[in-house]
């Protein structure tokens, strides 16, 4: 029993030195996991119509540092999820509405120290997102797209919160002019190794 204490204390210690090293030498560690809770709007008057505009989004990003030539660089993808409820009225009828939304994107970061504990990350990329909408005549659709974005990050050993905003541009859906261009605003959680 006192071998498997003895070789879990090492363990600890070892992984938790290798953290704490690769947190020194690069901005945001070997690589870092967060959670995402962002408002996210739609910027489409379509869907401001159907009454799915704006709502909660939760995501999952994981990054991992590129090279060691270049260590303020990351490559990471971004999961995330929203689907809003809503009421159309017209006048002659009212319908329940609703839009789903799922981005997957793949993303390029840089993240640099603004002051000790303070990191700045700007990044781009591409995505394929699933978007569904249910009003008359629609359905679903995986629309291409690219995002810009910009984090603001406060690290707290290996641990770090943030805020973040991105914009979020694609293709419009099914040969529709309806669009599921977006911008997103909140915060994230997240920690690093």
């Amino acid at each position: 029993m006192k071998k498997v204490l003895l070789v879990s204390l090492l363990f600890v210690m070892v992984l938790g030195s290798s953290s704490v090293f690769a947190a020194e030498k690069v901005p945001l560690g070997a690589g870092n996991l967060a959670l995402k809770v962002d408002y996210i709007n739609f910027t489409d008057a379509d869907t401001e119509n159907f009454d799915v505009g704006s709502g909660l989004y939760v995501g999952l990003e994981a990054y991992s540092h590129l090279v060691d030539s270049a260590p303020n660089f990351y490559i990471g993808m971004e999961v995330g999820y929203t689907n809003i409820d809503g009421d159309m009225d017209n006048s002659d009828s009212n319908h329940e509405t609703e839009a789903s939304f799922v981005p997957i994107e793949l993303n390029l970061k840089y993240a640099m120290n603004v002051v000790p504990n303070l990191e700045l990350d700007l990044g781009a990329g591409a995505s394929i997102n699933y978007a569904k909408i249910q009003v008359p005549g629609t359905g679903d659709d995986w629309l291409w797209g690219a995002q810009i974005f910009a984090d603001l990050n406060y690290k707290i050993n290996q641990f770090f919160l943030g805020i973040n905003a991105k914009y979020q541009m694609m293709e419009n859906f099914d040969d529709t002019d309806i669009s599921f261009r977006n911008w997103r605003f909140g915060g994230q959680a997240g920690i690093m190794f």
